[in-house]
């Protein structure tokens, strides 16, 4: 209740009237901002879409994926902002409270809790960086991923209220935070590997996963806006009361019911005679990477989906023109062609559809 009362002093509502689940919200005032935030160390080990997955080589550890992956909102565990390489060794031997897999929703559909927290800490961490320099032309890089990941941040006079300064760089790391989700999809299909050696085109444009990372953005936001970003303590305790409420308004269900989903959509979606990490054990993928969108429709669901959507402006301030991620040339491109200078946003689009088309026509000759 504490809890709550205090959200109501820290935040101001801007909203739809029917939209009472993530409505977009406006700091009440500044708080306190983490000091010095060590960057995401690694994304979290990947779920593969299904349930019951057979590995391919018996024996073998392949430790990009979690293969006892459905959870429930009483198996979530506990939020850790994800600053060691040492989280996904963790979690692959069971020794870490916090739990990332898959949960179904009635107005989500699957959401991949590994995705919505490594958004949510790009975020978190983002806007440690953001807020301090908002208005500065600068620039700084995250690890490579195919490509040389920059994030450019652009010069502007910022708004004189120190309150909406705060919640715009809030919105403005939200942003990014999404277009790193969008090219790490890219990424996966073009050939990125974090593993050597362990193929994660079967994760690439999984259906549920661009949802999945947009819902964390937009969690890690509100846990910023409602006050939460002084610490990474303060900052992981926020975000387990956030997914907890994020999972209720969209229609959580039970274990039971998660994988009885998996069925429905067996044959469909997710090919259960396929062996991780055979990249079509996953038949149904999502290659539209736009920030406003719905779950991929899944058959059988009856209840009204939800919209998810990062605005394009905040503060009278269009996010695109202050900020945003580039993608430079790599050393090890793979079957990305290198781009003429840098990739920028509006260029990734055009490499989904490319890889949508290649699929397309592979599964069809694996069908005749």
């Amino acid at each position: 209740m504490r809890g709550w009362l205090l959200s109501l002093l820290v935040v101001a509502t801007v909203a739809k009237a029917d939209d009472t689940l993530l409505p977009v919200e406006q700091a009440r005032r500044v708080a306190p901002v983490v000091g010095h935030l060590v960057a995401p160390e690694s994304l979290r080990p990947c779920c593969a879409f299904g349930y019951d997955l057979n590995v391919r080589a018996i024996g073998v550890p392949i430790p990009v994926y979690q293969i006892g992956n459905v959870l429930t909102l009483d198996s979530l565990g506990h939020h850790h902002y994800n600053d060691s390489a040492l989280t996904a060794v963790k979690d692959l031997v069971g020794l870490n409270d916090e739990k990332s897999g898959l949960i179904y929703t009635h107005r989500g559909g699957f959401i991949d809790i590994a995705h919505v927290r490594d958004t949510a800490d790009n975020t978190f961490y983002l806007f440690s960086k953001i807020y301090p320099k908002l208005g500065q032309s600068w620039r700084f890089f995250y690890s490579e991923e195919l490509g040389l990941r920059r994030i450019q941040l652009n010069a502007f006079t910022p708004p004189a209220s120190m309150t909406e300064r705060y919640t715009l760089a809030a919105w403005l790391a939200g942003k990014i935070a999404f277009e790193l989700a969008q090219w790490h999809e890219i990424a996966q299909w073009y050939g990125f590997q974090s593993v050597p050696g362990f193929s994660e085109e079967i994760s690439a444009f999984s259906p549920e996963d661009l949802y999945s990372n947009l819902l964390g953005a937009r969690l890690a936001i509100n846990a910023i806006l409602q006050g939460h970003a002084g610490s990474v303590e303060a900052y992981d305790k926020a975000m387990d009361a956030q997914i907890q409420q994020a999972l209720v308004g969209l229609g959580v269900v039970t274990r039971e019911e998660t994988e009885r989903m998996f069925r429905e959509v067996d044959g469909d979606w997710w090919n259960s005679k396929r062996r991780v990490p055979d990249k079509f054990l996953v038949l149904k993928r999502n290659y539209t990477l736009r920030d406003n969108r719905l779950p991929t429709p899944v058959p059988f669901e009856k209840v009204e989906p939800y919209q998810l959507h990062m605005p394009a402006r905040m503060s009278g301030f269009t996010l695109s023109a202050l900020g945003e991620l580039q993608i430079y040339p790599g050393h090890k491109m793979e079957r990305l062609p290198s781009p003429d200078g840098h990739y920028i946003p509006s260029q990734f689009q055009p490499l989904a559809d490319k890889a949508q088309a290649a699929d397309k026509t592979q599964l069809d000759r694996m069908q005749k």
